[in-house]
């Protein structure tokens, strides 16, 4: 079997930091190519758009999209009509809506199509949903602060429409809480804090709940400037379940159970490749869904303009 041949479009932070070494990582995965307007990778063929990448490129077998959500729906629509598999940052799209036509054009080609959440990758995750099983949870928190200036420098799409603001990092808190926990949960209120200077929230509470009535609250901030957390902590009856480090750490009434190295997105190009190899697709929308409920609940106030 020949490696799947994938070509990363958009060459920003985290397809640099995680993309390139996850897929020289991967057994059946090879980097092709790169198409961005602002950067390179040495020795890797280079384009400006990926609609030179489809007519003037090598040949590919899929694309890795990491650019901003706001034009990740028309990019996909592309590499799908040329034939190739796609994959998507999180978060897939700036609505939901717009995730049908390519779920439908992915069908028609026996093409995949992968929503990625990289944070369900984590090494505790899995351990802290087989934990929680056999339990029964009495209520949820989520504490997931950290200082934008840090983790999103200079990354002005992040306060335009659709690029969610807090959410962005705040949507792989939701992509693991809706993965470890048995029900479904959703969003009964919320509160959006949104600078006076831009059009995405910076802070977010959120209270949600499931059908059994699971209490379950979350705090998003970005302008945290102390230590950074990224925390859930589940009251079950028969112990505190911390999972920490964004998914990397899991403790049980402070003894721990699960930690491993960052691993995450080597996990997602190794889901990636099985899934090509089928022409499956793996398009699970329901974090993107518990944000845009926040949106349409959310009780919203304006704060101090920001300033990068």
């Amino acid at each position: 079997m020949t490696d799947l041949r994938i070509a990363i479009v958009g060459f920003g932070k985290i397809a640099r930091d995680q993309h390139v070494a996850a897929i020289a990582a991967t057994p059946g995965a090879t980097l092709a190519a790169v198409a961005s307007r602002n950067a390179s990778l040495q020795g890797v063929p280079h384009f400006s758009t990926i609609e030179e990448l489809l007519q003037k490129g090598p040949p590919i077998d899929a694309v890795s999209l990491c650019t901003p959500p706001q034009v990740r729906r028309a990019q996909a629509a592309a590499a799908l009509a040329a034939g190739k598999h796609v994959m998507l940052e999180k978060p897939p799209g700036t609505g939901v809506a717009e995730l049908d036509p390519l779920i439908a054009m992915a069908a028609g080609a026996k093409r995949t199509l992968f929503a990625t959440w990289h944070s369900r990758h984590a090494p505790a995750v899995e351990p802290a949903r087989q934990w929680l099983t056999d339990r029964h949870i009495k209520s949820v928190h989520i504490s997931w602060k950290e200082d934008v200036r840090v983790w999103h420098p200079g990354q002005g799409w992040i306060w335009e429409p659709g690029g969610l603001g807090v959410f962005d990092p705040g949507i792989n808190a939701l992509s693991i809480l809706t993965r470890i926990l048995p029900k479904p949960v959703f969003v009964t209120a919320a509160e959006l804090a949104f600078p006076a200077n831009c059009q995405a929230p910076i802070a977010a509470n959120l209270n949600l709940t499931d059908i059994s009535g699971l209490p379950v609250t979350a705090e998003f901030d970005f302008r945290q400037t102390g230590p950074q957390s990224w925390d859930i902590l589940a009251d079950t009856d028969q112990g505190r379940l911390t999972l920490s480090s964004g998914g990397a750490r899991m403790a049980v009434d402070g003894k721990v159970l699960a930690e491993g190295p960052d691993e995450e997105y080597r996990g997602l190009y190794r889901r990636f490749v099985a899934l090509a190899a089928t022409g499956a697709s793996d398009v699970d929308l329901t974090p993107l869904r518990l944000v845009a409920d926040a949106f349409l609940l959310g009780k919203r106030t304006i704060v101090e303009p920001f300033v990068d």
